[in-house]
């Protein structure tokens, strides 16, 4: 039931209204967004589903527009286009969220109280707007939409998600049209959004290339490095988009590529023709072997962490310590437990110093603590145990020292005022500045910049 797909960019200057005469700088973006909204206008689809980084995006759920009328506007963007009454398809929208959670994927819904009560968006974003600004030029003016926000979750759960759009949109009988938002790299040129970076147009060419291949298992093992680089904010809005044709065969035609403003703009249309297998096992399956090869390598403090934590979920008991990990018994320090997920962090608790007679006791009980009473997630469940991956970090003497002497790479620091104190582990992702460390640090400790406190450093051994 999915009649079309398109990659469209976002940015608001492509409306005459807001760019003006600078719409004459990236003639051949304009010409796309008019030859792709005529391409999914052709294709009569019922429901458009729209996917945009810039709705309400959370890092372990994704969010839909659930009131039925919805409405949006420009005017942040110096315009008085304003869209009221736009039907929001709420069949297709519950089917995609009872789908979706049966699958184990987090949705929330955002309407107006919401919306209020936790100062989130209710409204159609500028990725939805600006992409449904030429469609209505085309003549869509009354087709009802979903507004799906992307997650960051990882690259298989939101390819699933596309596959739970299609499988809903079949199950309703309603045939549908996919838009995904969003624009390539932010920094192809130094006078762009952000500096210059070489990775920037080598990402534009690769997912060019690939979309063009319709080879979607390359988007998605894609170099998260490389996406970091680019400064991308489409990417995931693509991966949701690939799963919804996970099962066909598509025609990929690209309309148009512009970087003229430092961004990336690329706007293709992909026509379904036939079926073809899914690839959604297979991600899946190789997903499973990656973490069971992760597995064989493990560590002795890690072996004792999950064998901890899969006795205690499955069993409601502890394990005995085995001969072979006796010398966990030889030594005492502070411990810190990290639980992954599909390589999101699923839980982290430790002790700053010893809090056990040895590292065996300090492992077990941070292992448990890490699973169910980390206070920003809900508790493991039994299901989940296969899916974890362990790294168990252990402390080493914490010694007094000033600003200059930390190095986040190389040591982790702990704040302190008064009782108040705050933790920060060495070699963090996205930790590269002392400034940033402390920062963090002292906002675990409830410590503010100004005030006086006081700094320690340790290394640590990591385990995994």
């Amino acid at each position: 039931m999915l009649t079309y797909a398109a990659l469209s960019p976002h940015p608001p200057l492509i409306i005459p209204e807001i760019g003006g005469e600078r719409l004459k700088e990236v003639p051949d973006t304009v010409r796309g967004m008019k030859q792709m909204a005529a391409e999914l206008t052709a294709a009569r689809p019922d429901t458009i589903v729209f996917l945009t980084p810039h709705g309400n995006v959370f890092g372990d759920a994704v969010s839909i527009l659930s009131q039925p009328l919805l409405e949006g506007n420009l005017a942040s963007f110096g315009s008085n286009i304003k869209w009221t009454n736009i039907a929001n398809d709420l069949l297709l929208v519950r089917e995609i969220t009872d789908k979706a959670i049966d699958s184990g994927i987090n949705i929330l819904w955002v309407d107006r109280e919401n919306a209020a009560r936790h100062r989130l968006n209710p409204h159609l974003d500028h990725g939805i707007m600006v992409p449904l600004y030429y469609l209505r030029e085309a003549g869509l003016e009354d087709i009802p939409i979903t507004a799906i926000s992307i997650g960051f979750l990882p690259q298989v759960e939101l390819y699933a998600l596309g596959c739970i759009i299609a499988a809903a949109a079949n199950k309703l009988d309603k045939k549908i049209a996919v838009v995904a938002s969003g624009d390539m790299s932010h920094r192809l040129k130094d006078e762009g959004p952000y500096d210059y970076h070489p990775d920037g147009p080598v990402y534009d060419r690769q997912i060019k290339r690939l979309l063009l291949e319709n080879d979607f298992e390359a988007i998605i093992n894609m170099s998260e490095e490389l996406r970091e680089n680019a400064g991308e904010c489409g990417y995931r809005s693509i991966v949701i988009m690939l799963g919804c044709l996970d099962k066909l065969q598509v025609k990929s035609e690209i309309f148009s590529y512009e970087g003229t403003f430092g961004v990336g703009y690329l706007i293709a249309g992909f026509t379904p023709f036939g079926e073809r297998h899914s690839l959604l096992e297979k991600l899946k399956n190789s997903r499973r072997q990656q973490l069971e090869e992760t597995r064989q390598g493990e560590s002795l403090p890690v072996k004792w962490a999950r064998l901890t934590l899969e006795n205690y979920i499955k069993q409601g008991s502890l394990p005995e310590l085995p001969l072979e990990y006796e010398q966990l018994r030889d030594t005492s320090a502070g411990v810190f437990v990290s639980l992954k997920k599909h390589g999101q962090l699923r839980g982290c608790i430790g002790t700053i110093e010893a809090a056990y007679d040895d590292i065996a006791a300090e492992i077990q009980a941070n292992a448990i603590s890490a699973a169910t009473h980390d206070p920003r997630f809900p508790a493991v469940q039994a299901d989940e145990l296969d899916q974890l991956a362990y790294s168990v970090d252990i402390l080493g003497k914490a010694e007094p020292c000033t600003r200059e002497d930390l190095d986040p790479a190389q040591y982790g620091v702990i704040v302190s005022r008064g009782a108040r104190r705050g933790l920060l582990l060495p070699a963090l992702e996205g930790v590269n500045t002392v400034d940033g460390q402390l920062n963090i640090a002292l906002q675990k400790a409830g410590i503010k910049p100004g005030e006086d406190y006081n700094i320690q450093r340790f290394k640590v051994t990591r385990y995994s």
